[in-house]
């Protein structure tokens, strides 16, 4: 017999014998568990995104304030004085 074939028979006894009991405390548990995963999450979410929106706020305010696709005054050259 091969190791694939006891590999083989030890998964179908596993599969035609009985359901394995379950403690019934554990639905509680995984339940508390999965409901407190999904809270955390969800405040996590809305905290990124609350952070995302006051970052684009914020970018928007900067950039209208500043301008800075406006190019700056040229300081380089000297003021005319004399034309003449």
């Amino acid at each position: 017999m091969s190791q694939y074939e006891r590999k083989e028979q030890a998964v179908r006894r596993l599969l035609e014998g009985t359901a394995p009991a379950v403690p019934p405390e554990l639905l509680d548990d995984a339940v508390r568990r999965g409901s407190r995963l999904l809270r955390r999450r969800t405040a996590v979410r809305r905290l990124f995104w609350t952070l995302l929106f006051a970052a684009a706020v914020v970018f928007v305010v900067w950039a209208s304030l500043t301008r800075p696709w406006v190019e700056p005054p040229s300081d380089t050259t000297p003021p005319l004085t004399r034309w003449g």
